[in-house]
């Protein structure tokens, strides 16, 4: 399992959820701690490409062996590519969580909700103070 990491090219929710922005687009995921706190991810249950999120509201399922839990957007969009690589092998958010365990990518439908992320250094603290 990865060790405790929270890249700098990244900005961070609240719930545990990460986006990298490229452009009109962003890839989305969950923390490392989100994953450790969750446990061994056993089943992702994506969206449909082609729906539309809302940033702050939940858009699709992560089981575990402990519990079953909310997915929720770090900023609004439409679906246009989930990780099919976790329909076979889940675990891959828990061994790698920003890259090949990266959940969804959409087309935002307003970057600037991005302002209202916390960079690196911020989530960091949120977990501290936690």
């Amino acid at each position: 399992m990865a060790d405790a990491s929270y890249p700098e090219d990244l900005r961070y929710h609240p719930e545990h959820d990460w986006a990298r922005i490229d452009g009109e687009t962003a890839t989305f995921g969950i923390t490392w701690y989100a994953q450790d706190a969750l446990g061994e991810v056993v089943f992702f249950d994506p969206p449909e490409v082609g729906s539309t999120i809302t940033a702050g509201e939940p858009y699709a399922e992560v089981e575990s062996v402990k519990a079953v839990s909310d997915v929720i957007a770090p900023l609004s969009g439409e679906i246009v590519e989930t990780n099919e690589a976790l329909d076979g092998t889940p675990e891959k958010v828990n061994h790698d969580p920003y890259g090949e365990g990266w959940l969804v990518k959409i087309r935002l439908s307003d970057a600037s909700e991005a302002d209202q992320l916390m960079d690196p250094g911020a989530y960091r603290k949120l977990l501290d103070d936690s």
